[in-house]
This record gives structure tokens, sequence and C-alpha cells, in this order.
């Protein structure tokens, strides 16, 4: 008989995320094996910020369940759009991003990368001194 595949059922835990945000652990090849997807739940507190990264090699889809929340992304992060409750944005391997939370409610996303790590894809930038004058001093936020 072929080996049987086994589904694997996650029981959230919670980790800081490099980047910032708690993060409410899910489905990656640490806690379900996965081979090319990783699946977890962001909570930005509000007014907090995450660091600048990207995903090395990576694509990465997110969902905001509730909140708002300002991304900051592509070369420089000189782009800038705001998402709201039900929004998407996808984000291409590599490119640069950062999401700040400007508001006063915490912002719930749900996040699925192809890289099934938690975060070995994760590579820090600098914050462009632009930016950091024009968002202030936000803290990066954990949770």
């Amino acid at each position: 008989m072929a080996d049987q595949k086994q589904c694997a059922v996650v029981r959230t835990g919670l980790y800081e995320g490099i980047q910032g945000g708690m993060f409410g652990t899910g489905i990656s090849a640490q806690s379900a094996g996965a081979q090319r997807l990783c699946l977890h739940r962001l909570v930005m507190p509000a007014g907090t910020r995450g660091r600048p990264h990207l995903h090395e090699g990576h694509e990465s889809a997110i969902h905001v369940q509730t909140g708002q929340v300002e991304v900051w992304h592509g070369e420089g992060l000189a782009e800038h759009v705001v998402l709201h409750t039900g929004d998407y944005i996808y984000i291409p391997p590599d490119t640069p991003h950062m999401p700040v939370n400007n508001s006063s409610e915490d912002v719930i996303c749900l996040v699925a990368r192809t890289d099934p790590d938690e975060q070995e894809g994760v590579r820090l930038l600098e914050l462009p001194a632009w930016l950091e004058t024009r968002i202030g001093a936000l803290p990066v936020g954990a949770g």
C-alpha cells in the first residue's frame, strides 16, 4: 500500500514576527510539515508599524479581516495603499513592504506565503529617512 499522507491540525499559539506584529501560529513547515506554503494570522496593535522587509523569493497574499492598515511598498517604499476590512493585497516575491496601523483599533489579517518556513525568508530592510519623518515615531508592534 502507498504511503498515506495525514492531515495536520494546528492549535494556534503565538509568536512575535521579526518584522513586527504578533502572529498566530498556523500552517507552516514547522507546525504541520507544509512543503510550499505558510498561513498565519497577524494582529497589529493600534498605533504601531511593522519593520520594512521583504520575503526572499516568495509571494505573499494578505486578507484584512478587521481594521484598516497602510502598506508602504516597492523600491524605497515609495508606493502607498490603504487597505480596509475585506481587502486583499498581493505582494510579489522580493518586494519591499511595511504595514502601518495609524488607527485606534487593532488590525487582524490572514497572511499566506509560498515560503513554508515561518520566518526564514524574511529579510529586514532600513526604514527610509523620508518615511520615518512622515509616519512619526510609531513603535514596531509586538502585540
